[in-house]
Order: C-alpha cells, then sequence, then structure tokens
C-alpha cells in the first residue's frame, strides 16, 4: 500500500484569491473603512450561519434576540434568497456579539458547504452540539487564512491512503500506514515526543477551546487547505490527550472527506491508527508485558506517554497478551476506578502553539493584534478563546 500526500505550495491559489461559493460579491473587505451599506451588499450568507452557531441559537432564537425580523426571513438570508437590509444587518451583529464587518465575503475561496466533521458518536452528541463545535473549529480556519496574508505557516504536508471501494482496509493496512506516515515526517523510533507539535509542523491546524460542549469530544475536519483538529480543553490527561490527537490524524489519512461521519468502524480504524502511530509494533512488542504486571505498565506508560488502557488494548493485539488476561487487566481497571483516573499521570496535555505563534511573528511586521481584528472582521472574543492557553505546558527552565 503506498500513500499518496497533499502538498501545499507556493503557487496555489492564495487565501487572499478571486472568489467565494456564496455567491457574494467581492473586493477589498479587509478596509476597516467599509461602512454598513458596503458590507451589506457583500453580505455573505456562510457568516451569518457561522455566527448563530457560534452562538448556539436556532433560527427562531436569533430572530427573537434581534427583534422584529422573523425566523424565515434568517432562513432566506442563510440560504442566499435575499440579503438584510443596513439596519437588520446592525441588529444582527449586535446580537451575535460579531463586528459588522465579519458579515462581509471574504476574498478568497471558502470552505466547501458540506464539510462535516468526524464526531466519536453521533449519538452522544445533539446536532446544535456539533454545529457550534464546527462553527468553531470554521472560524479557525478562517483566523489561519487570515494569518497567512501576514505570515507563511507551514505548508500542508498530509500523507493520504487512497481509498479503494474494492478493498476495506484491513488491521495490516492501517499499521502500515500509520508506519509510513511516522517515515513520511521522520519521526525516530520509539515515542513520539509531542503529538500536537508534529501535526502543526505539517501544516495541520489544532485548537483547543471551551465552548461549554461536554458531550463533544476531539473531533476533525478535513478542510482542503487547511484541515483541522480540535482537543478539547476540558481533558485535563496528557495521554488521552495524545491518542485523541493520533486519533484525528488517523481520520485525515485514512478517511479524508469520504469517510462515514461517526461509523463504527470508520471509529476502530482510527483508534488503530492511534495505536500503531504512538506504539509501533516493532519498537514496543518486545517490551510489552505478557502478564497483568501493573508496575511494568506503568513504566511503559511513563515512556510512551500513553494510558495503561491503551497499553493493555496494544498488548492484545499485537499478540503479547492473551484473551483472557486481557479481559482480566480491562475488568481490573475497572473495578479499580482506572478507566476514568489511571496512576501515574503524565502532566498537563500538549498545547498548541502555531496560531499564536504566527500572531506573535505578524506583529514583528508591523501589524498589531488590533489591526489584525479590525482587517479580518473576525469577532475578537472567539479569536482569544481559540489562542487561549488555559492548558499550559510545563514551564522550561532557562541557563
Amino acid at each position: 500500500m503506498c500513500l499518496r500526500c497533499e502538498r501545499s505550495n507556493q503557487d496555489r491559489e492564495s487565501s487572499a484569491d478571486r472568489w467565494t461559493s456564496t455567491g457574494a460579491e467581492t473586493s477589498d473587505v479587509n478596509n476597516p473603512q467599509l461602512d454598513p451599506g458596503d458590507i451589506a451588499a457583500l453580505f455573505d450568507r456562510a457568516r451569518l450561519r457561522m455566527a448563530r452557531e457560534l452562538r448556539g441559537l436556532t433560527q427562531v432564537q436569533l430572530a427573537r434576540e434581534v427583534g422584529s425580523v422573523a425566523a424565515a426571513s434568517i432562513s432566506q438570508f442563510e440560504n442566499g434568497h435575499t440579503k438584510p437590509a443596513t439596519s437588520t444587518l446592525l441588529r444582527l451583529a449586535v446580537a451575535l456579539r460579531v463586528p459588522p464587518s465579519f458579515f462581509a465575503a471574504p476574498v478568497r475561496p471558502p470552505a466547501k458547504d458540506q464539510v462535516n466533521g468526524f464526531f466519536r458518536s453521533l449519538r452522544s452528541t445533539s446536532p446544535r452540539d456539533r454545529q457550534q463545535a464546527l462553527a468553531y473549529v470554521h472560524l479557525a480556519r478562517e483566523l489561519a487564512l487570515e494569518l497567512e496574508k501576514h505570515v507563511a505557516l507551514p505548508d500542508l504536508n498530509l500523507p493520504r491512503v487512497p481509498i479503494e471501494e474494492d478493498h476495506p482496509l484491513q488491521h495490516a493496512d492501517i499499521e502500515q500506514a500509520a508506519a509510513q506516515v511516522r517515515a513520511h515526517w521522520n519521526v525516530p523510533h520509539g515515542p513520539v515526543q509531542d503529538v500536537v507539535r508534529l501535526l502543526e509542523m505539517n501544516g495541520i491546524i489544532v485548537v483547543r477551546f471551551r465552548v461549554s460542549i461536554e458531550k463533544v469530544d476531539a473531533f476533525c475536519v478535513d478542510f482542503p487547505d487547511r484541515p483541522v483538529v480540535a482537543l478539547g480543553a476540558d481533558k485535563g490527561l496528557r495521554d488521552r490527550s495524545r491518542f485523541d490527537g493520533a486519533h484525528e490524524l488517523g481520520h485525515l489519512v485514512l478517511h479524508g472527506v469520504t469517510g462515514k461521519i461517526g461509523d463504527k468502524v470508520t471509529e476502530n480504524q482510527a483508534h488503530a491508527f492511534a495505536a500503531a502511530f504512538l506504539m509501533p509494533a516493532d519498537d514496543i512488542k518486545s517490551e510489552l508485558p505478557e502478564r497483568l504486571d501493573w508496575p511494568a505498565f506503568l513504566r511503559l506508560k511513563a515512556k510512551w506517554h500513553v494510558s495503561l488502557a491503551a497499553l493493555l488494548v496494544r498488548a492484545k493485539t499485537l499478540g503479547v497478551m492473551s484473551e483472557h488476561t486481557y479481559a482480566q487487566g480491562w475488568k481490573a481497571l475497572s473495578v479499580r476506578g482506572w478507566r476514568k483516573v489511571e496512576p501515574g499521570p503524565l502532566g498537563n496535555p500538549e498545547a498548541p502553539v502555531l496560531l499564536q505563534r504566527a500572531l506573535e511573528l505578524m506583529e514583528t511586521t508591523g501589524v498589531s493584534f488590533d489591526d489584525f481584528i479590525n482587517r479580518s472582521g473576525l469577532p475578537e472574543a472567539d479569536v482569544r478563546t481559540l489562542l487561549s492557553r488555559d492548558i499550559s505546558e510545563r514551564p522550561r527552565v532557562e541557563f
């Protein structure tokens, strides 16, 4: 099996190029001097929907917030059947807590209208929760593309497994794909030092955020220009968060835009990829114990920065541990409460740095954060939420 690599390059149409899919007129909407009438003329229906979903509102609820606007009118605005009057647009901006210029069509190729996210379970998350989480990820992509007008982000360097409908992925295919990605990214033998940093170095946007969505776990959206991996900020476990990142990488490599959303087989394949990516068989098999030696498992947890549960599953998958011993181990994890809180905490989760460092680099060119917000029209509070590093890495001692 061969991987196909998607690379961005300097010759492709940049984020400042020509058109939008919404049919809106485009202009130099980076000009902060656009007046409300100009913004109304450049109205982008996708931005209205994004702002509404960022706030977790239905069309009916937004109509109530705005006042004197019917839910049917909101629907027409979002479907592109009509545009709001200037006075209505200003009321929408107030109700949705975004600058009016946010509604102006951006001058670049937009995301496809139907770009879905890979969510762990569709049954455990409501459509509204998924929509709000997806809106934040769309905003993260918008932020990255706006930043690329000022600084160069790492090129997208994402290997893919060619999809063959008549050849379903087998376990060996997934193991090979994980090994090939590691080789393509020049990951040395042994543990991956920093999963989040590795994704960012290869052009994948990673964000952590809190949006009061308790049931939405990590997920990813495979935008063609900048895939985004969203990691929940409330999962303060380094080992499980690393596995989440590798799991979402598995979706991007194995499934791309064609995978089934929330499908059990797809999720199991991403899990298998994460295990193989973080714990390559050739590197870890000889280290795994055949019996339930918990001190040995704890030492492996400290070395590989994966959970006891992941190590237990890997031992069974690689044939090191018998089904009977594995079942006993899984039962022990449950009885001791280790499936929720394991012994041997590894510290804070890995922190994304790409967007924050891009902003800092942009400021060295003379463009301040305030200037950037004014030019981009992005909602400042939400941008700060995306950039928030409330989960901080351990401070490094400098000499």
